[in-house]
């Protein structure tokens, strides 16, 4: 048994030996540890001995669990996600896109709010159909020598609109039209290259959320099928075999208004983005005002009055499209007087559901070929959405200040509604004035305006009622972090 005791002692000594030596104490160390072993008794080395080897058992037994499938499994579904500052360095996007591309579609709307009024004044001076060919890259070159406007002329005197109208104009007067239409023209190519171009540099610089993005991409679309819908609206009035016989040689008024209802589509979107951009940064930067006025949109009161606001944005919509209508058959020049259209407010039966216009033996096509083409139900039907648009809106107005949905609406929105009374007043105005006068060029431009900026005006109250998920989401975050912020740091 003392043999035993002895060689357990030695193995003990052996085991607890350092590998290295770097100095002198850690010899001396190493002497005073093997006197204290040596006086260790064999039962507290059998002790010593047995707790390595269970503990050695199970580290292997740990690491056999571990390295199973199933414990990889369950090891990979612990996993917590991924926050959204990982996800967004993963993917590349931003949480939020940039204030510069707000600002930046806020001017690009304002450029399309300016084309639609050149638009107009083109069209009001006749200069739409000057130039009869449609290039896209050389056609905004500028005629730089005689021969060139020889050319141009000479294109344009093959046109109905030369030899039905304008067979006396010279050279000097079609330069004037000429000018018009190329101006126009060389505004739509700038749009498209100032958004284009910006569009690739955002995206690949990530300066945009994955959803504007796309958003990017769809108006980038939409404004090159404008300048096809362009195109295709002029090459209406080129064409002999698209006119009534002894007709004014003038565009198709459907697709005039499909090239403005695309414009104001177009402008409308720009305009939304930009200001949806601008809400986020407005939230995020003051998270408790956002959290408090969203938390108010959500009141019940106010749902009756975000759906009054979406249905009435699709009636100043529908409004402006009879509007080109009008403009596209010239019915304005006709009943130049209001509210009366003769010896009525609304002229006979037999003109308004005239059969000149129907195609069909049948008469099938009787109502709504006189709703589309007839000049004097054109007008009264523009005359019967106007006066429902203005209704509407002072409906509105009076219903906002109401009760319940006084208390609850949100001064901005209240702002934005009470706004509405005013343009729209003032659109009423002008388009009366624009009536009595035989449209006359200013107030006829005045009144275009004057509908693209009503629409603006619903844009923005609707978009002042509207509850963002996602930005009301980032807000709750941010004013969140703030009060963890201010609970660590505590009073100073």
């Amino acid at each position: 048994m003392a043999f035993f005791q002895l060689g357990l002692r030695r193995a003990a000594v052996q085991l607890s030996r350092p590998s290295v030596f770097c100095a002198r104490a850690a010899v001396n160390a190493s002497q005073q540890q093997k006197l204290v072993q040596l006086a260790t008794p064999a039962s507290a080395i059998l002790k010593l001995v047995s707790q390595a080897r269970h503990t050695q058992s199970r580290n292997y037994a740990a690491q056999k669990v571990q390295e199973s499938p199933l414990s990889k499994l369950a090891a990979d579904i612990a996993k917590p996600a991924p926050s959204s500052g990982q996800s967004e360095k993963k993917s590349g996007f931003p949480e939020t896109s940039s204030k510069s591309v707000a600002y930046w579609l806020l001017a690009s709307a304002a450029s399309v709010f300016g084309i639609v009024i050149f638009g107009g004044l083109t069209r009001l001076t006749e200069s739409g159909l000057s130039i009869t060919e449609w290039r896209p890259v050389t056609g905004s070159l500028w005629p730089g020598s005689q021969e060139e406007w020889e050319s141009e002329f000479e294109k344009y005197r093959a046109s109905p609109e030369f030899k039905m109208l304008n067979s006396t104009m010279n050279l000097q007067e079609f330069k004037q039209i000429y000018f018009m239409e190329w101006t126009h023209r060389l505004w739509g190519r700038f749009i498209g290259m100032s958004f284009v171009l910006p569009t690739i540099y955002f995206i690949a610089r990530r300066r945009v959320t994955p959803r504007m993005a796309c958003t990017l991409v769809g108006i980038s679309a939409l404004i090159g099928f404008q300048g096809f819908i362009g195109w295709w609206m002029v090459k209406s009035g080129l064409k002999d075999d698209l006119f009534a016989p002894g007709s004014h040689p003038r565009v198709s008024q459907y697709r005039l208004a499909a090239h403005l209802a695309t414009a104001f589509v177009c402008y409308s979107w720009m305009l939304l983005a930009g200001l949806s951009i601008l809400r986020t940064h407005k939230a995020i930067n003051s998270p408790e005002q956002a959290v408090k006025t969203f938390t108010a949109l959500q009141s019940p009161a106010l749902r009756v009055l975000r759906g009054s606001v979406a249905a009435l944005t699709v009636l100043i919509f529908t409004t402006v499209l009879s509007g080109a209508l009008v403009a596209g058959l010239d019915a304005g020049l006709i009943y130049n007087e209001f509210p009366m259209m003769g010896n009525g407010l609304a002229p006979p039966k037999s003109e308004l559901l005239d059969k000149f216009y129907s195609r069909h033996e049948d008469g099938s096509d009787l109502v709504w070929r006189n709703m589309l083409e007839n000049p004097s139900l054109v007008q009264l039907d523009h005359r019967i959405l106007a006066m429902t648009t203005f209704t509407a809106v002072c409906a509105l107005v009076a219903y906002s200040r109401s009760g319940k949905v006084k208390a609850a609406l949100p001064p901005a929105a209240r702002k934005g509604i009470t706004g509405l009374l005013h343009l729209v007043s003032l659109q009423v105005a002008l388009g009366i004035s624009t009536l009595i006068y035989m449209v006359p060029i200013p107030l006829a431009a005045a009144h275009q305006a004057g509908a693209l900026a009503l629409l603006t005006g619903v844009l923005v109250a609707g978009q002042r009622l509207r509850i963002p998920k996602a930005t009301l989401a980032m807000a709750q975050r941010r004013l969140a972090q703030v009060a963890q912020q201010a609970k660590t740091q505590g009073p100073k």
